[in-house]
């Protein structure tokens, strides 16, 4: 037997196999241990929106683009878990763990939360707060896919609340979402954790 093309098949079998795994490797989703959140394996881009920033301009997915951002489906009547947020998301930002993040609080409740309603609300907790609004229609798309929920609940007074996903929402620089983090919310933690994934990852 003429060893030779037999040792040529074999190293070209074994460049082949080296290169198959390499390339598994690639193309393998990376995992990132985090302490208060979990990092998606493949980054999922959002459907198509069109709500209003306080200033009244229409804000779509294109305004997404070019910086890191976290969302927070909330309402300025939330008696606990939004103002909670918030209020850790003002400590995180003063910490600045991805620099060009910016923060957008997204109401869920256009009959009561009226542009100027949202402005004093925000204010006091960052003024560099992005709020955003529309009604209900409009809102969909943005919570479907997000997989949030939001939900009317009349009381027996006569007035109501919102049931509501209290998730935090890290979307890339791409409007793609790469990461949710759950409560209760730990501002030392959310910091640890987007420090690692602005470090691991461009975001």
């Amino acid at each position: 037997m003429n060893r030779r093309p037999f040792l040529l098949l074999l190293s070209l079998g074994l460049a082949a196999v080296l290169g198959g795994a390499g390339l598994a490797r690639m193309l393998e989703p990376t995992t990132v241990p985090l302490k208060s959140g979990t990092w998606l394996p493949r980054a999922r881009p959002l459907a198509a929106f069109d709500l209003q920033d306080l200033s009244g301009r229409d804000f779509g997915p294109a305004n997404l683009k070019g910086h890191a951002t976290l969302l927070f489906f909330g309402f300025t009547h939330c008696p606990d878990v939004c103002p909670t947020t918030l209020a850790t998301l003002a400590q995180v930002q003063r910490l600045r763990p991805l620099p060009d993040a910016q923060i957008i609080f997204v109401s869920i409740d256009p009959e009561r939360d009226s542009t100027a309603a949202l402005q004093v609300y925000l204010g006091y907790f960052d003024k560099d707060f992005i709020g955003l609004r529309g009604d209900q229609k409009a809102l969909a798309p943005m919570l479907q896919s997000l997989s949030a929920i939001a939900v009317r609940e009349n009381l027996p007074d006569g007035s109501y609340t919102m049931d509501h996903s209290a998730t935090l929402y890290l979307l890339d620089s791409k409007a793609r979402l790469v990461a949710v983090f759950s409560p209760p919310f730990s501002a030392p933690q959310l910091t640890a954790d987007l420090q690692l994934l602005g470090a691991t990852h461009r975001l």
